[in-house]
């Protein structure tokens, strides 16, 4: 086994080494809304999971840039609000086209011409073609520092107030969703992309 003790590492090593590490991870296409403009931010994240099922909680780590705080990161703080997005083939295009670099004034919905809903609970809008959406208000906030006390990453638990599913990817007799339907693009490392591919079942033990 090759070895690498991470106190020689530098970040970008560390970000290969988990990004390349923990696959395939699932991508949360977020939209938040600049509270003092009414600016629509829209943004791809992949370190992104669920967290709890008695409420219903998701997590989010946005990792900062150089310091920075991000403008998806910001605007959660500041509304408390967002909606998460699945992604499966109908939408990778545009939601790759939303992780550019923009400006805090431009909104990458405008920018990219992508069509939008209204949500039920909160005031940000959903993305209209994504297959699968759930609205969201912010329930904890971790900023992580690093050595020095300087926060590194802002991190979020999240509570869904609001699932929504294109029908033909839920099976709602059973409530299932249907994964070979939905079949949703997962995150690998640098410009990577993989489907779900060759699923099996496995009985757990009592």
């Amino acid at each position: 086994m090759l070895h690498y003790s991470t106190k020689y590492l530098s970040q970008k090593q560390a970000y290969k080494f988990l990004s390349g590490s923990i696959i395939p991870r699932p991508i949360a296409w977020v939209t938040t809304m600049d509270d003092a403009h009414k600016i629509i931010n829209a943004a791809p994240f992949s370190f992104f999971n669920a967290a709890a099922a008695d409420i219903p909680l998701v997590t989010l780590s946005i990792l900062r840039r150089n310091g920075e705080v991000k403008d998806t990161a910001r605007n959660i703080l500041e509304t408390k609000e967002l909606v998460i997005h699945l992604v499966n083939d109908q939408v990778i295009e545009s939601m790759n086209q939303t992780a550019a670099s923009l400006r805090p004034d431009q909104s990458e919905i405008v920018v990219n011409t992508i069509e939008t809903t209204a949500s039920k609970s909160v005031s940000v809008p959903g993305i209209t073609a994504a297959p699968i959406r759930m609205e969201a208000r912010l329930h904890q906030y971790v900023p992580i520092k690093d050595h020095e006390d300087q926060i590194i990453t802002d991190l979020f638990i999240v509570e869904i107030t609001d699932f929504y599913f294109d029908e033909i990817v839920f099976d709602q007799d059973n409530e299932y969703i249907l994964p070979e339907v939905f079949n949703p693009i997962a995150r690998l490392a640098g410009n990577t992309y993989a489907h779900i591919d060759g699923l099996f079942d496995l009985t757990r033990p009592d």
